[in-house]
């Protein structure tokens, strides 16, 4: 059943695997696409997946974390975002292009700036973004961020995708308004389900405005929010209790998908947990020391940061991975959010996406003809393996090196080149250094660029993007499961 055909709407998907959002740094400072986005792109869409969903592209032009990262939120961006999807569409392959927003979970700036803490409410969360406090939206911040959405989906038909998907997970902005724990507003955006749903309504109906009936667009959406794992300090404390240790649970998210599905929305995206990294997002293991890594990379933006960075290098090692690693676990990785991805095919009705933790072919095929999902999702067994689908059709259950779900590429990537750092998986570091560096240029890419990236004497236009280290060697993003 993977190498069937599957439909939603007016986009057919050549088989039932897509290659799950995946971020890096692979644009220019300016958040411009560079030619390394469309080269590490075309690595999947040359190995067989049926599409593509893209990093979580900004809408936002202040609010976007890590810079090198790819933008969404002018209309600059549109023309080499357009360059790249037409090379993966000559692969039989579909794009869609995911939008977000982090609010107050963005954890990385140039400088400390107060739109990275925006969220639905005041508050304090040690894990989750580099300001010191949660700031509470106005409603004219809630209205220009709505409309920011609807602008940012205009430009994803521009640049020639197959559908936009709205992240209402990964504990980014929609998500915070989703939340209990998080959201106590008592405006029409805050107080009960209906009004936490308000902000997603006018999204999805702003984006709808701007792309037609006739266009695909999808939901990420969490089945539970588990706001205890990863364990947390947050404050607040919000009643009931049951809110603020689980925030909402999958009966709360079926009833927001049913209202989702009489919205028009095409297909829903299912992960879980809030929050990224988070078990549910990434299932597998906790990984500590990327953690200690990336806090040291932040801890100047802001006295929280600076604290969280102290206190993951001052604490033991083993107390630390003892504490940070309830609810996760490499054994319980393995098509972690598929019965809750079943509960809203059976219960909503809508096309539905399974993602986390899928990579062996028995279990894909049990997922899809048991009626657990119509399509899986995955980013770090690909990355892992990006031939994965070619070994599917030469029968193999399992690649012989697969991926250990060991999230470390999920951090990394926030800092270095986008790819595969389980030292479990290669020979010698000079082999796994080989295909992290693995950035092999491809001959009908070039044929889009306005210059001959081979020619010294032939630069880019004066008004182009700069080159940065982001064209040449470029970094990373976070990987979803």
């Amino acid at each position: 059943m993977i190498f069937e055909p599957f439909s939603i709407k007016d986009v057919t998907f050549k088989n039932r695997i897509l290659r799950s959002s995946i971020g890096g740094r692979t644009a220019y400072y300016d958040g411009t696409v560079s030619n390394a986005w469309k080269n590490f792109e075309l690595r999947f869409a040359e190995n067989g997946v049926a599409a593509i969903v893209s990093a979580t592209l900004n809408v936002n032009r202040r609010r976007w974390s890590p810079l090198e990262y790819p933008q969404i939120s002018d209309d600059k961006f549109v023309r080499h975002l357009r360059e790249g999807i037409g090379a993966v569409h000559r692969h039989d392959c579909r794009y869609i292009i995911q939008i977000g927003d982090g609010g107050s979970h963005v954890q990385t700036s140039l400088f400390s700036q107060k739109e990275d803490g925006y969220g639905p409410s005041d508050g304090f969360d040690l894990f989750y973004g580099y300001r010191n406090r949660r700031t509470e939206m106005t409603i004219a911040d809630i209205e220009q961020s709505v409309h920011e959405f609807g602008e940012a989906a205009r430009r994803v038909r521009e640049t020639g995708a197959d559908g936009v998907e709205v992240t209402a997970s990964k504990g980014y902005l929609i998500h915070q308004f989703l939340n209990p724990a998080i959201n106590r507003r008592t405006d029409r955006y805050g107080g009960s389900p209906e009004k936490r749903f308000q902000f997603l309504r006018e999204v999805l109906a702003s984006v709808r405005r701007q792309v037609g009936d006739d266009f695909l667009v999808g939901v990420r959406i969490s089945a539970k929010d588990c706001n205890s794992q990863p364990l947390n300090l947050r404050w607040p404390v919000s009643r009931p209790l049951r809110h603020f240790f689980s925030g909402n649970d999958i009966d709360a998210y079926l009833t927001y998908a049913s209202w989702l599905k009489n919205l028009g929305v095409d297909y829903l995206h299912v992960s879980n947990g809030y929050g990224f990294i988070n078990p549910g997002e990434t299932p597998g293991d906790f990984p500590l020391e990327e953690v200690q890594m990336f806090a040291n990379s932040t801890r100047h933006l802001s006295t929280k940061a600076n604290v969280r960075a102290t206190l993951l290098n001052a604490i033991p090692a083993g107390v630390l991975r003892k504490v940070l690693s309830v609810g996760w676990g490499a054994a319980s990785a393995e098509a972690a959010n598929l019965e809750d991805a079943r509960r809203f095919r059976q219960q909503i009705g809508l096309p539905v996406i399974a993602n986390g933790g899928f990579q062996r072919r028995s279990v894909i095929e049990q997922a899809l003809t048991s009626g657990g999902c119509d399509l899986v999702s995955m980013a770090r067994p690909l990355l892992a393996n990006p031939n994965l689908l070619h070994l599917f059709q030469q029968g193999a259950e399992a690649p012989a090196r697969p991926c250990t779900f060991c999230n470390r590429c999920a951090i990394r990537t926030t800092l270095f080149p986008l790819g595969c750092y389980e030292p479990e998986r290669f020979d010698s570091d000079a082999e796994m250094e080989a295909q992290i560096l693995d950035w092999s240029a491809r001959p009908d890419l070039e044929e889009t660029l306005p210059w001959d990236p081979h020619d010294a004497s032939s630069p880019p236009a004066r008004d182009s993007p700069t080159a940065t280290v982001a064209g040449a060697a470029p970094g990373n993003g976070a990987a979803d499961s």
